[in-house]
């Protein structure tokens, strides 16, 4: 009986308490949830009372029933051959008041595990190519290819075979030499020697440390790097990284003298009032163009705009927010024209009909209560119909008067009064017996005698 009992009850404990769940576990832990993850959503939905113990045994047991994953073959690279290149979650910073998060962009070298690490604030075409024109000053070489995955600032369509390359980044690679080697979508483990240098940044540098800002956060990230993390001895090559990579440098590509342009490729929509919008900035472009989308390549010092492969004009870039930039000569005819009439080319037009036209124009504009600009080009266009030498007679003549209007200039001309010789201006033109010119005495005197 005992022996019985004995078998019975061993039976008994060999049933798991979470056997009722089995295919719920088995496809929680096909997707990748953790023991302890599929423990609590047991408790909290199902009702389940056993231990963790039990959940942790089962979740093992699945996992050795599974197949295997696919066996790999750890890649080997020659001196200056590639490099791998990722970004990564870094530090929360202050940024004008703000909690911003920052990204980690790190370079490793594949042979020598030489890195190169800076933080920036996003992942932007600018400053993908920011950091690699800094990481190739770094080493102060290039390596041959470069291996990303497919990030937009990189590759703007990922594909196995046939990736698309972000515009800007191939005349990056065209400039410095190096190719690009885009991993095929879903296969991250192709670039794990960088993926690797993300953790090790994230494990062995950022913690239990203190930034003041994103220049004392690089400061102390560069020293780390020529400090703890090159002169560590690596855990896959059993040397130092910094004594690899002066084997490796002088395999690498050199620097290009001078280095290139690099620009970031952006698209924008020319407006009615010919200008295009970028980085919160206005640029003029022809204005046959309006309503088409132009290519802008956009550099520290310059915005070159572009209809497909056709240049159109470069303008220098905008040093502020909300600044236009416009060429003359992009605007349609009428509203250069308008524009062409400012107070300095009204001055300038002025100037070559006569000194008085330019004193009568001076005069014209320096009202202090009214905008006088369209009566100064209206007067100005009277000598296209009486010719210079009358209209200069015409404004000597209202300067004579004092009466510095565009109608007495128009006047004048139309009646032909220019013509005429200018007499000095008197101002007592109705002499001493003048209607209303006498004090009441002499006037009441001279009509009913003196007064009793």
């Amino acid at each position: 009986m005992a022996a019985v009992l004995g078998q019975h009850k061993r039976a008994r404990s060999t049933i798991s308490s979470v056997q009722p769940w089995r295919e719920l576990v088995a496809r929680w832990v096909g997707q990748g949830v953790a023991g302890t993850t599929i423990y609590a959503a047991l408790c909290r939905n199902h009702g389940y009372s056993g231990s963790y113990s039990s959940v942790a045994r089962m979740v093992a047991a699945i996992r050795q029933s599974q197949a295997p994953e696919a066996a790999t073959v750890p890649l080997s690279f020659a001196p200056g051959e590639a490099a791998q290149v990722d970004f990564g979650a870094g530090p929360m910073l202050s940024d004008r008041g703000q909690r911003r998060r920052t990204w980690a962009f790190v370079m490793t070298l594949c042979f020598s595990r030489h890195q190169y690490l800076e933080f920036v604030w996003d992942q932007s075409v600018p400053s993908w190519l920011g950091c690699h024109r800094r990481a190739f000053e770094f080493f102060g070489a290039v390596p041959r290819r470069l291996i990303i995955d497919n990030a937009k600032c990189a590759i703007t369509r990922a594909s196995a075979n046939d990736p698309l390359v972000q515009r800007a980044y191939g005349e990056c690679a065209i400039g410095y030499g190096f190719r690009i080697d885009a991993c095929p979508p879903r296969e991250p483990q192709l670039k794990g020697i960088v993926e690797a240098g993300v953790k090790y940044v994230k494990r062995s540098f950022m913690p239990l440390r203190q930034f003041a800002d994103m220049t004392d956060l690089n400061r102390q990230a560069r020293t780390w790097v020529l400090g703890e993390a090159g002169h560590r001895v690596h855990g896959t090559t059993r040397n130092k990284p910094l004594e690899m990579f002066e084997l490796e440098r002088t395999e690498m590509l050199a620097l290009p003298i001078p280095a290139p342009d690099l620009g970031s490729w952006h698209q924008a929509k020319v407006s009615r009032d010919c200008h295009l919008k970028f980085d919160r900035a206005l640029y003029s472009a022809p204005f046959r163009l309006i309503g088409k989308r132009l290519w802008l390549r956009a550099t520290d010092c310059s915005v070159a705009l572009f209809l497909d492969y056709q240049h159109v004009h470069t303008h220098p870039r905008a040093t502020r927010a909300g600044q236009r930039i416009t060429v003359a000569d992009h605007l349609p005819p009428n509203a250069r024209a308008f524009l062409a009439n400012d107070w300095q080319a009204c001055l300038e037009q002025a100037r070559r009909v006569g000194n008085a036209c330019a004193t009568f124009i001076e005069l014209l504009l320096a009202h202090r209560v009214l905008e006088r600009l369209r009566a100064a080009q209206n007067t100005l266009r009277l000598a296209r119909t009486y010719g210079n030498a009358r209209l200069e007679a015409a404004c000597a003549r209202a300067i004579a008067h004092d009466s510095i209007h565009y109608r007495t200039v128009k006047t004048i001309l139309a009646g032909g009064w220019d013509r005429q010789p200018l007499e000095p201006y008197v101002q007592s033109a109705y002499g001493s017996s003048a209607r209303f010119a006498r004090d009441a005495d002499e006037l009441f005197t001279a009509q009913h005698g003196p007064l009793h």
